[in-house]
């Protein structure tokens, strides 16, 4: 219950101090125990390890349970900063910040905390830390890959009618925010963070 994966005999077996023939006929008793007691969970041996998994019969309970309230929406200013990220990668804070015109600490911590956005190493000239989209975010969003991303161009202000010192500003942000939404629509996955892994 407390591993992100299956958990092979051998490694069980050096925790519990027994051989190794002990655990696993134990692991095997133990899984036979529970389905002939019709828990709600069952013990499984999968990808050389074992690991613990909600019945199917509860499966639906179990769904509703953990995802219930888990499908939170982005903010706007999640969604600009993940859209400038995502355009712009890898790209510091600061340089998130001057293209949205405000602070993003809090967001960037929010959108790393939900796994749509990573650390991709440091900028050499200032030690900055980069920010890159996760495999994660390309999931969420229906997208191969970052090639897919809809092209800035139409959200973009014609050039006469924005003034050169606004170009990092305000108007960029709402574009690229534009193009996301745009990009999420199109997977029906507009604006929604998935639950915690």
């Amino acid at each position: 219950m407390v591993v992100d994966e299956p958990a092979g005999e051998e490694r069980l077996a050096a925790v519990l101090e027994r051989p190794r023939a002990v655990v696993a006929a134990a692991l095997r008793e133990l899984s036979a125990e529970y389905t002939a007691q019709g828990r709600g969970f069952d013990l499984r041996l999968v990808a050389g390890g074992w690991r613990m998994y909600s019945r199917d019969t509860c499966a639906t309970a179990v769904d509703r349970f953990l995802l219930d309230g888990q499908q939170a929406r982005l903010t706007q200013a999640a969604l600009e900063t993940l859209a400038v990220v995502a355009y712009r990668q890898p790209v510091s804070r600061s340089r998130v910040s001057a293209v949205r015109g405000v602070n993003c600490d809090g967001v960037m911590r929010t959108l790393v905390q939900r796994g749509l956005v990573e650390e991709a190493g440091s900028e050499p000239e200032t030690g900055a830390i980069l920010y890159r989209t996760t495999n994660y975010f390309l999931e969420r969003m229906g997208l191969r890959g970052l090639d897919e991303l809809p092209e800035l161009a139409p959200f973009l202000p014609e050039v006469d009618d924005v003034e050169a010192e606004s170009l990092e500003g305000t108007m960029i942000a709402e574009a690229v925010a534009a193009a996301a939404v745009q990009a999420a629509d199109g997977s029906g996955e507009a604006g929604r963070a998935a639950p915690d892994r």
